[in-house]
């Protein structure tokens, strides 16, 4: 189960375009969505994060959903924080998915 819920959060990357951004690339105003939208790195980390979030979101109760949406405004923030630092906004995904899959490997699994 694992291995397939990260296949499905990548499956945005190959179904859409270049800018395939989970916002729209042609409203950026913050430096930080305006790096994003130019950096296909970036771009497909945004995707990847912003699938993997609402695949996961969907998996929990309203409570546990509550406390992930704090923790991804709490997030955007940080990430907002980089400005267009690219290697700053890179370092902000690499440590939200990580924080997602840490979620996603304490959930508990059927046999």
């Amino acid at each position: 189960m694992k291995k397939s819920l990260w296949a499905l959060a990548a499956l945005p990357l190959f179904c859409h375009g270049a800018q395939a951004a989970s916002f729209d690339c042609g409203r950026a105003k913050q430096p930080t969505e305006i790096a994003i939208c130019g950096d296909r790195q970036l771009n497909d980390l945004d995707v990847e994060m912003a699938t993997t979030y609402r695949l996961l979101r969907g998996l929990f109760a309203m409570g546990n959903r509550g406390a992930m949406q704090d923790e991804q405004l709490t997030w955007l923030a940080e990430r907002n924080a980089c400005g267009s630092d690219n290697a700053c906004i890179e370092r902000q995904y690499q440590k939200r998915l990580g924080q997602l899959k840490q979620r996603y490997d304490r959930i508990e699994k059927p046999l």
